[in-house]
């Protein structure tokens, strides 16, 4: 007897308990809808690319309560290494475009920084509870947790970057989206892996970050889990010209 009621009690208890203290990574559905909103196909430069309707995200409601989350998320109730690199890839993302929205109209990301004070490492937004820079998530984050397909998720606001995915990173989906990433990226000659003869012409992103795949027996071998038309003898040429332009449907000054 003792003991069922005990149990009723627990089971009262933990139904009682605030929805946000249950759950292990936030609630994206808001990011979502905004990314499927002002996130679309498009082409820039002849290259095919989603584009970013930066203009209407700024206009659209949604925006500052995605921000207020992302600022007051408490990130220790983040547990499995899933949910953490879910929860800071979409950080990444959202401070981009964050990045872009205070710095409109720009043409390329890049113009946000200077010489001497690059954008990457400028004050970008505030994600649980802490003043944060795109540097620190890419390099002091996402890097030392071992995952090189972060690469094709995070997105630098610029053409020749992966494309932005137009729904959030969640922990039960993540192997598929990163995997999905990947391939997307590595099969599209313009900005991921162009293949001419026994030749790879790759993303500088592979030069960047090459160590960062040698855990996946490197570079080529990489590749060669996303593409099947690397032959045996294939050897790395030359890196494909990085394309910084704004991945924006627009730079008009509207805002």
């Amino acid at each position: 007897m003792i003991k069922h009621t005990l149990l009723k009690l627990c089971i009262g208890i933990f139904l009682l308990l605030p929805t946000q203290a249950l759950a292990a990574e936030p609630d994206w559905s808001t990011y979502t809808q905004l990314l499927q909103a002002h996130v679309g196909p498009g082409n820039k430069q002849n290259i095919a690319l989603n584009l970013v309707d930066y203009q209407n995200m700024a206009r659209d409601p949604r925006w500052p309560k995605v921000l207020n989350q992302l600022a007051t998320f408490d990130v220790t109730l983040l547990v499995s290494d899933k949910e953490k690199l879910a929860f800071w890839i979409n950080a990444y993302n959202i401070l981009a475009i964050q990045v872009v929205l205070d710095h409109w109209p720009l043409d390329s990301i890049r113009d946000a920084g200077g010489l001497f004070s690059p954008v990457w490492k400028k004050p970008a937004a505030i994600v649980a509870g802490k003043m944060r820079t795109l540097y620190q998530i890419e390099h002091q984050i996402l890097r030392p947790m071992g995952e090189p397909r972060i690469h094709f998720a995070i997105v630098c606001a610029s053409v020749s970057c992966p494309d932005l995915k137009n729904s959030a990173y969640t922990a039960a989906d993540l192997n598929n989206q990163l995997d999905q990433q990947a391939q997307a990226f590595i099969n599209h000659p313009d900005k991921g892996v162009r293949v001419q003869g026994n030749s790879i012409h790759t993303s500088k992103i592979f030069d960047w970050f090459e160590g960062d795949f040698k855990t996946r027996g490197g570079v080529i071998s990489f590749i060669r889990t996303y593409r099947e038309d690397i032959a045996s003898d294939s050897k790395a040429g030359s890196y494909l010209d990085y394309n910084w332009a704004l991945n924006g449907q627009s730079s008009v000054k509207t805002l």
